[in-house]
C-alpha cells in the first residue's frame, strides 16, 4: 500500500483499486442529536428531582408545607384537602417553665375572663402595652360571657388597633376570643358580686367559664398560663418576669385596693390567698358535702392566715409565703399544673370552690403554691352601697356648709360695708366737732386778749400793767382787786 495516496474532498482516502480505504465513515459524521435538546432534557431531569425532593419534604415537614405553600399560591391546599398529612410532633419535655423563660423563649397563654367589661377595656389595654414580657411570646384568650353591655365588639376594636401597632414590639402573639354564656343571674354590682348569699353558685359558675377558657385555648407548646382580671388598677409592667423567677409551679401576688381618706385610704381586697388552719378544718367537717366555704365573712370564721394582712409595705418584695388558697385576681402557674388534671373545680372540693379549690387541688398533687405577701399590686376601688349612701350623706354635708359659708361671707361682707359707711359718717361728725372746737377757741382768745369788748379796752398804760402783774404774783377778781394767795 503506498504510503500517501489521494483523497477526495470529502475527507475521504482514495484507493486506486477500491477508489476507498476500509475505514468506517461514521465516526466522522455530525452528530444526530443537537446540543441544545440534550441541555433541555438535563433541566428536566433536574426539575423532576427537585420536584420529587420538594414532595418529600412537604410530606415530611409540616412547617415547611405551611411556609411554601401559600408563598407559591397553593395555600387552599391546606384548608381544602381534608386528607391532607397535618401530623405534628411536641416534645412537651421542653415547654415544662423555667425561671428566665423570656430568655429561652416560653410562650405564655394569658387568660382573661371578662363579663360587662367594657368600662374597664381602656385601663386592661394600657396594662397590656406596657408589658415587658416580648409581645410576641404573650397568646392571649379572652372568654366574654353573659354581657348585656359592649363587651365583646369594644374587645374586638381594642385587639385590633393593638396588632396594627406600628410598633414592631406591640402586637401579641397567637389571640382567640370566645363566647360561652352560662346563665350567670348575679349581677355585677359590688353588693351582688360580693354578697354572701351569692358567693357559692357565682364561684361554681366562674370555675366553669375558666375551664371553658382554658381547654380551649391551651396548646402544646405554651409553658405558662396567666390569669388577669381585667379590673386590675395597678401593677408592675414586669409582673411577669418578677414571678417567673420565683420559678414555683403556682404564685399569686398580694391584691389591696385604694380607699377613700375617710375610708382609711387603703384596703386588703383579694382574701382568697390563705394557709389553712385547725379551726376551719374542723369548720369544713361540719358543713354539707356541697357546701362552700368562702373567706371574709362572718357565717365562716375560718380564723386562717392571709397573705392580704401580712403586707409590710416596706417589705422585701420577694419573700414567700406557702399558701393553700388561691386569690383569682392575677395568678401564673406552669403549664405542666393544668396537664396534669388540676383545673378549677366547678364543686364542692374540699368545701372549696373555683381558684380556692385550685390552690387546694395543686397541694394535693404535690405542686409548689406559694404567694408574695409584700409584692402588693391595685385592684379598682367600686363603691359598696353603704359607701355610696355615705358619699351621698358627704355630698349634702358639703353642700350645706358650702351654702353656710357662702351666707356668712355675705353677712361679713354687709356688715363691713355698713361699718364704712359708718367710719365715714363718723369721720365727717368728728372733723365738724374739731372745726366747731377751733372755732370756739378762736372766739374765746379774742376775749382774753382784748377787743371791742375786752376788759382792758379802756384802760391806760399804767393800769394795763398792774392788771397784768396782779394776774403774774396772785389773783384778780371780777372787779379787777387783787387777792393774796394763802
Amino acid at each position: 500500500m503506498p504510503r500517501h495516496s489521494h483523497a477526495h474532498s470529502n475527507g475521504h482516502a482514495y484507493s486506486p483499486s477500491q477508489n476507498t480505504f476500509s475505514i468506517s465513515p461514521h465516526r466522522f459524521q455530525p452528530r444526530t442529536r443537537p446540543a441544545l435538546r440534550w441541555r433541555r432534557q438535563l433541566i428536566v431531569k433536574i426539575a423532576a428531582i427537585a420536584f420529587f425532593a420538594g414532595v418529600v419534604l412537604l410530606l415530611i415537614f409540616p412547617s415547611f408545607r405551611d411556609l411554601l405553600l401559600p408563598t407559591l399560591g397553593l395555600g387552599f391546599i391546606l384548608t381544602d384537602d381534608p386528607t391532607l398529612s397535618t401530623v405534628r410532633h411536641y416534645d412537651l419535655n421542653n415547654y415544662l417553665g423555667t425561671a428566665r423563660g423570656w430568655e429561652r423563649g416560653e410562650r405564655i397563654l394569658f387568660c382573661v375572663p371578662l363579663r360587662d367589661a367594657e368600662a374597664h377595656l381602656p385601663m386592661f389595654f394600657a396594662h397590656m402595652r406596657n408589658f415587658t414580657y416580648p409581645h410576641h411570646l404573650i397568646d392571649l384568650a379572652f372568654l366574654v360571657s353573659d354581657s348585656k353591655d359592649q363587651t365583646l365588639p369594644k374587645l374586638k376594636e381594642y385587639l385590633t388597633d393593638l396588632q396594627n401597632d406600628p410598633d414592631d414590639r406591640m402586637p401579641f402573639g397567637d389571640i382567640s376570643l370566645i363566647e360561652k354564656d352560662f346563665g350567670q343571674k348575679v349581677k355585677q354590682d359590688v353588693e351582688n358580686r360580693h354578697g354572701f348569699a351569692a358567693q357559692a353558685p357565682r364561684r361554681k359558675t366562674m370555675a366553669q367559664a375558666r375551664n371553658w377558657l382554658l381547654s380551649a385555648s391551651l396548646r402544646p407548646h405554651h409553658s405558662w398560663v396567666y390569669w388577669r382580671d381585667a379590673d386590675v388598677e395597678t401593677a408592675p409592667p414586669t409582673i411577669l418576669e418578677d414571678l417567673m423567677r420565683h420559678n414555683k409551679d403556682v404564685i399569686v401576688p398580694n391584691v389591696w385596693r385604694p380607699l377613700p381618706d375617710w375610708l382609711g385610704g387603703e384596703q386588703p381586697y383579694d382574701l382568697n390567698s390563705w394557709q389553712e388552719s385547725e379551726t376551719a378544718l374542723a369548720l369544713a367537717d361540719t358543713l354539707d358535702e356541697d357546701a362552700v366555704i368562702v373567706e371574709g365573712y362572718a357565717e365562716y370564721a375560718t380564723w386562717r392566715p392571709h397573705l392580704a394582712y401580712l403586707r409590710d409595705p416596706y417589705g422585701d418584695p420577694d419573700v414567700e409565703m406557702e399558701i393553700d388558697g388561691v386569690g383569682g385576681v392575677s395568678i401564673l402557674a406552669k403549664a405542666r399544673v393544668f396537664r396534669s388534671g388540676v383545673h378549677f373545680p366547678a364543686f364542692s372540693f374540699e368545701k372549696h370552690a373555683e381558684t380556692e379549690g385550685f390552690g387546694k387541688m395543686a397541694k394535693r398533687m404535690h405542686f409548689s403554691v406559694v404567694g408574695l405577701p409584700h409584692y402588693t399590686i391595685w385592684h379598682l376601688y367600686e363603691p359598696s352601697a353603704d359607701d355610696l349612701k355615705h358619699m351621698e350623706r358627704m355630698e349634702e354635708e358639703r353642700k350645706m356648709k358650702e351654702a353656710a359659708e357662702k351666707a356668712e361671707k355675705e353677712k361679713a361682707a354687709k356688715l363691713a360695708n355698713n361699718f364704712e359707711n359708718q367710719n365715714e359718717q363718723w369721720q365727717k361728725d368728728k372733723e365738724a366737732v374739731a372745726a366747731a372746737a377751733k372755732e370756739q377757741e378762736t372766739k374765746k382768745d379774742k376775749i382774753l386778749v382784748g377787743g371791742e369788748a375786752g376788759p382792758h379796752a379802756h384802760a391806760g398804760e399804767g393800769e394795763a400793767a398792774g392788771a397784768k402783774k396782779s394776774h403774774e404774783n396772785g389773783i384778780v377778781d371780777t372787779a379787777g382787786n387783787e387777792v393774796k394767795k394763802e
